[in-house]
């Protein structure tokens, strides 16, 4: 039997008198790659933006592991092994690769101010372990981009930038890895060998859960296990891509047939 690993009940997020999120039921399971469709303002990033304290439930409740995680601030999701990637890129492109994905990882620093002064010993060796765990980090997700490792991100191209995004997120070892989109920006080429690697990882480190935000269905066909679909807040299918995609309420929410 499947595990549950984060479950949200009757969720509603709402702004003014608008339900961005209506009631939501949800279940992730572990090891899973789940795909989240539908149309554009359905409450899909809503939906992240919900599970990693962005908004604050209007009602209904999150649970990670049977635990009430309802409301906690990102810092604390983060601390519980949630982390995501964002539609617009946010990373310092003005920073080094490294520099990037150490932000990452800081709930593994130490960042007191006293200590890294006056432990100048204790700074460094955790800075050479920094850089040993990123530059393994590349190595096993992309092979390409481990020799930018001290490069500007704005020296990147789009697929590595989106790399280096998805790998900040990776490097604090989380249990769900939330993906909104990554494929925006970048070519059809360089979305798939993207997949392929999020694919390979996943084979690498089986119990991570995925949730993948995609407008591209074939992609959302290859890689996810089972799919939901939103339309106005509320889910309206679940099942296999297969499945749900000949649903008559999915076609003509995402589809726009009748």
């Amino acid at each position: 039997m499947r595990q549950t690993v984060l479950q949200t009940k009757e969720l509603t997020v709402s702004f003014g008198g608008l339900k961005a999120l209506n009631g939501l039921d949800f279940q992730l399971y572990e090891g899973e790659f789940l795909g989240l469709i539908g149309p554009n303002g359905s409450g899909k990033t809503t939906f992240f933006n919900a599970l990693t304290g962005i908004y604050r439930p209007a009602a209904g409740s999150v649970l990670l592991h049977g635990n009430d995680i309802t409301g906690a601030p990102p810092t604390k999701i983060y601390a519980y092994g949630i982390t995501r990637t964002f539609q617009r890129l946010r990373l310092a492109t003005s920073l080094s690769v490294l520099d990037n994905l150490i932000i990452g990882n800081q709930r593994n620093l130490n960042l007191g101010l006293w200590h890294n002064i006056f432990n100048r010993k204790s700074f460094k060796r955790r800075l050479q372990e920094q850089i040993q765990i990123a530059e393994e980090l590349l190595s096993r997700f992309s092979r390409d981009l481990a020799v930018h490792l001290f490069k500007p991100v704005s020296s990147l191209s789009m697929i590595d930038r989106r790399r280096v995004e998805v790998c900040r997120a990776l490097i604090s070892e989380p249990k769900i890895l939330l993906l909104d989109e990554p494929s925006a920006g970048m070519t059809p080429d360089e979305t798939r060998a993207l997949m392929d690697e999020l694919q390979d990882w996943r084979a690498q480190y089986p119990t991570l859960s995925i949730i993948l935000i995609e407008h591209e269905m074939e992609l959302i066909n290859k890689v996810s296990d089972r799919c939901v679909v939103l339309n106005y807040g509320e889910k309206i299918a679940e099942g296999r891509y297969s499945e749900v995609s000949n649903e008559p309420g999915v076609r003509a929410a995402y589809l726009g047939e009748d």
